[in-house]
């Protein structure tokens, strides 16, 4: 384990943004966590844990350390007659993740294929796509506790999911880094088709009983015409979360707009397209400076090159504007601003 000087953060940041680090250090394995942790007085340090970067908006050097989480391996722990819990360790890449579920033909994280970043930041924001989020398969997770070294064990209702939300998020910022995490998957699922354009992907390859790959496989092809690849075009996927609002506010503005897409959400509330608020206000395809809204997926903000993280922030902010000004709604970053 090497603690390096003033490191650029272009490779570990999907935007590609070039700012520096004061330190990086890249950790492989649990003991070394706990190492960095103790022998580094962590706790009293500032900090940024990443894994693939995919989440990230920087805006500015990093006057503190960087910890780059790289522990890989994955494995079925267990089983029994319906169910395997699969154990992957935090640096493993998300979509690895799924692919090994899918060639064991095991199902529950098929719709959240090609999603963007590694295992270990999955439960942080409780990452979700197509109808599914991962709390509906997480069984628990092993995390480092910052101030101690220990390692500590958090189930899914010590999770606190939430849209997009964790503990980790929030009462728990900062104290723990996740090295591990265990899902219990399905050996007899019942498949999600429903939500965004799965079934239509399906019906038009001919495909009446899907397996778990032809879901997943789905939803790749729907990923890949809609979201562009962010070692061609920096970008973070979708910047935004999908808002969420009273039925009487969406009813009233359903009067108003009344192709405004919006599903049922907890507490009374519904949830509407970020996307297309966005849309609606002229941001799809418009590109300022060395920024935009992608021309395929206004909820994508990206990078045409030479984008500065404030650049990207600015455009954030102005899109946020003119969403409220037109709606009345106020939409959130999904994306860690830092």
């Amino acid at each position: 384990m090497v603690i390096y000087q003033n490191i650029s953060l272009k490779p570990y940041n999907t935007f590609g943004i070039d700012v520096k680090a004061e330190q990086f250090v890249e950790v492989k394995t649990v003991e070394e966590v706990q190492v960095l942790c103790t022998t580094f007085n962590l706790a009293e340090r500032k900090k940024l844990v990443i894994g693939g970067g995919s989440n990230l908006l920087l805006t500015k050097d990093f006057d503190g350390m960087v910890i780059r989480m790289n522990l890989t391996g994955m494995d079925s722990i267990r089983e029994d007659e319906n169910h395997v819990w699969v154990k992957a360790m935090s640096g493993e890449l998300w979509h690895d993740f799924v692919q090994y579920c899918v060639t064991k033909n095991i199902g529950g994280v098929e719709n959240l294929s090609l999603i963007p970043g590694c295992v270990g930041a999955a439960p942080m924001q409780n990452i979700g796509a197509y109808g599914v989020e991962i709390k509906d398969t997480f069984e628990e997770l092993f995390a480092v506790e910052i101030e101690s070294g220990k390692l500590v064990k958090f189930t899914n209702a010590e999770c606190k999911f939430g849209y997009r939300e964790s503990v980790f998020k929030n009462e728990k910022k900062d104290k723990y880094i996740i090295v591990a995490v265990t899902f219990k998957l399905n050996k007899h699922p019942k498949l999600n088709t429903s939500y965004g354009a799965i079934q239509e992907v399906l019906n038009q390859k001919g495909i009446t009983t899907p397996s778990i790959k032809d879901v997943s496989e789905a939803v790749i092809s729907i990923r890949q015409s809609k979201l562009p690849n962010p070692k061609v075009l920096g970008n973070s996927g979708s910047f935004f979360k999908n808002p969420e609002i009273p039925q009487e506010q969406y009813l009233l503005l359903k009067d108003t707009f009344p192709t405004i897409p919006g599903y049922p959400a907890p507490n009374n509330q519904i949830k509407v397209a970020a996307g297309w608020l966005i849309e609606q206000c002229g941001w799809k395809g418009k590109q300022v400076g060395n920024t935009g809204s992608h021309k395929d997926q206004a909820l994508v903000l990206v990078n045409y090159g030479n984008a500065t993280g404030n650049e990207i922030y600015s455009l954030a902010l102005a899109i946020q504007k003119s969403v409220q000004d037109k709606f009345g709604i106020t939409i959130v970053p999904e994306v860690n601003i830092i």
